[in-house]
């Protein structure tokens, strides 16, 4: 290691970017409270309807859905933003929701605590809409 350089103390940040996939997922105030209260380090349980957890691809798509559907049911809408391990997705495939700019993981409700564990560092609010 160069001089001068020293490792971050913190283990989370020691994920090579390659290792993870940057995902986003749009939500409403309730949701972005019990993020909150997690730490910003994971998102809450599914409801009973709610069968599946649908982080998104892109940024577009996620800041779509979080000002034209999540401010319309809640008055409020958030874009956030982290990296799960690759290694933990490569067992699910991309999904397309309505078209080519649409794309989504579909992760089963029971398998949330799992890709919880699978989030590299903290989630980050990066968007909002009211």
């Amino acid at each position: 290691m160069p001089e001068g350089l020293a490792l971050p103390a913190d283990p989370r940040f020691l994920w090579h970017m390659s290792d993870t996939i940057t995902l986003w997922r749009p939500v409403g105030p309730e949701e972005l409270a019990l993020i909150r209260d997690s730490g910003m380090r994971a998102f809450p349980p599914r409801l009973p309807e709610q069968p599946i957890f649908y982080p998104v691809t892109t940024e577009d798509y996620a800041v779509k859905i979080a000002r034209d559907w999540n401010v319309k049911a809640s008055g409020s809408g958030f874009v956030t933003r982290f990296e799960v391990l690759r290694s933990f997705l490569e067992r699910y495939d991309v999904q397309e929701a309505g078209g080519a700019a649409h794309r989504e993981y579909w992760i089963p409700a029971e398998h949330l605590p799992a890709f919880n564990e699978a989030i590299a560092g903290e989630i980050e609010v990066v968007r909002e809409f009211r």
